[in-house]
């Protein structure tokens, strides 16, 4: 007596709650993939403009024709740009309230600071979904494990004669839970810990930026020059 021990076959035999735990791990793989996919497009666009952007600012020209350019309706702006854009607003709006200069520039980076904040809210967006997957699947597949093989030595036991015939199908479809556990986890985590690196230099990145973007603030606020490579123009 032959048993059919396919894949897809062990699947369709399998109990009902093994299977709900199999629809699960699938359905939680998919979404990790999609989590995946979009994340390395937000990513590789933000690090894409930043690369763009620094181009710009440290090319010597007027920070406010940059800033003015930012501003155009058919500009894709990024994050270390958006960065920007709230300093130099802030910055521009303090001045022509009369503030004082350290009030001025405090208030500049505090706006550049909340811009940050929003920019890795955006970038790390249901990447820790990622680390749920990860570190829920494979017990989830191990639940489903367990009843499988649970059901199948109940089975067992029912039996007056027992032979591998009989037990191995249980067991094989009770281990399928485990490897679609597994195969929705290890992306996840590879993933996980890829992004959560990559989020740490951009939000390294643009923290030195806003830095260097300080500094250039308080020059123009002491009298110097604004920008070794660009300047500042008088405020209208």
């Amino acid at each position: 007596m032959s048993v059919d021990l396919s894949i897809t076959q062990l699947i369709l035999d399998a109990s009902l709650v093994v299977q709900l735990v199999m629809l699960v791990l699938l359905l939680a793989s998919i979404s990790s993939w999609a989590i995946i996919l979009r994340r390395l497009r937000v990513f590789r666009r933000a690090r894409d403009g930043a690369d763009r952007f620094e181009d710009s600012f440290w090319s010597g020209g007027s920070l406010n024709d940059l800033y003015a350019q930012s501003e155009q309706p058919d500009v894709d702006a990024g994050g270390m740009e958006r960065i920007f854009r709230a300093g130099l607003r802030e910055f521009r709006l303090m001045r022509r309230q009369n503030a004082q200069p350290d009030a001025t520039l405090e208030a500049a980076q505090r706006a550049m600071r909340v811009a940050l904040s929003r920019e890795i809210d955006q970038v790390e967006q249901s990447v820790p979904f990622l680390a749920t997957i990860g570190s829920t699947s494979p017990y989830i597949g191990l639940f489903g494990t367990v009843w499988g093989i649970m059901n199948a030595f109940l089975a067992l036991g029912a039996m007056q004669q027992a032979t591998l015939a009989t037990v191995a199908p249980g067991i094989a479809e009770a281990l399928i839970a485990t490897a679609l556990g597994l195969f929705a986890a290890i992306p996840a985590v590879i993933a996980y810990n890829r992004f959560t690196h990559r989020s740490e230099q951009m939000t390294s990145r643009y923290e030195n930026f806003i830095e260097e973007f300080t500094g250039i603030l308080q020059r123009h606020l002491e009298g110097g020059p604004g920008n070794a490579r660009g300047r500042l123009d008088r405020e209208p």
